[in-house]
């Protein structure tokens, strides 16, 4: 693997920290780790940055899951199957990745970055209706397993925002308050995590030591995040998650077309 300075590995750390309180409070963590490990490590293939990514958040995400757990009351004989299936979809989508160079990897981590920040922008209010109906576990469990399904391979093939675009589904498609839709989507981003970590590891795709040593910090930064959410919501979030996706964005831009 590439070596780093310790200045590198300082930047990579704090962007760890920063997307697991990012991720738990409104999603897109990966919106801050992938676009910092390209930055500082370009030469990592496509496939090893997803990898690492993967290995850190797994931590992070599990800490959320514990942290929403023991105080929302999830479904879990529906989010336990469908986490079951983000598995199995987004290790399809993390073996697809090879399909992926890096002069198409990286416009598209733009083009996400730049969708994102225009969808959260144009919805200020996002997350933070309440509506005052339960729905029904059929509904329930065709949204999840769908969600599972497609939002399960791109987090294995491509991976940011995914954990925003699951909030948005249940969000959108459930009526289920910010905060319930942030636990959900952690569960099944819990199991698209670890469905494409598998496929990464057997192929040599993960750089252990830099992914387990941000893991620390993405945990630390998910407790802070989940419990931040349970206490106040996402609106303040909002605004630091649109100022970093735009300047990682913008930095990207730069490096590939400057």
């Amino acid at each position: 693997m590439t070596l780093m300075t310790m200045a590198d590995w300082a930047v990579l750390l704090a962007a760890a920290t920063a997307a697991g309180w990012v991720d738990a409070v409104v999603g897109g963590g990966g919106l801050i780790l992938l676009p910092a490990l390209l930055l500082v490590a370009p030469q990592l293939a496509p496939q090893a940055a997803l990898g690492t990514n993967k290995l850190t958040a797994i931590f992070g995400t599990g800490a959320a899951v514990w942290t929403f757990a023991r105080r929302i009351p999830l479904r879990w004989s529906v989010l336990g199957p469908a986490a079951l299936v983000a598995a199995l979809f987004a290790g399809a989508g993390a073996a697809a990745v090879s399909l992926l160079d890096r002069e198409v990897f990286i416009p598209i981590v733009i083009v996400v970055l730049v969708a994102v920040a225009v969808f959260v922008a144009a919805r200020p209010s996002l997350g933070t209706a309440t509506v005052g109906h339960t729905p029904s576990v059929l509904r329930m469990a065709t949204v999840t397993v769908g969600a599972a399904m497609v939002i399960g391979f791109y987090d294995g093939i491509l991976g940011p925002g995914t954990g925003t675009f699951l909030i948005l589904t249940f969000a959108v498609m459930l009526g289920s308050e910010f905060v319930k839709s942030a636990a959900m989507a952690k569960v099944l981003n819990l199991g698209s995590n670890l469905g494409a970590l598998v496929v990464f590891a057997i192929g040599g795709h993960v750089w252990w030591t830099l992914g387990l040593t941000m893991a620390v910090c993405n945990v630390a930064g998910s407790v802070l995040g989940s419990r931040m959410a349970l206490r106040r919501g996402a609106g303040f979030v909002r605004v630091v998650l649109l100022i970093v996706v735009v300047a990682m964005a913008v930095r990207l831009g730069f490096q590939q077309f400057g």
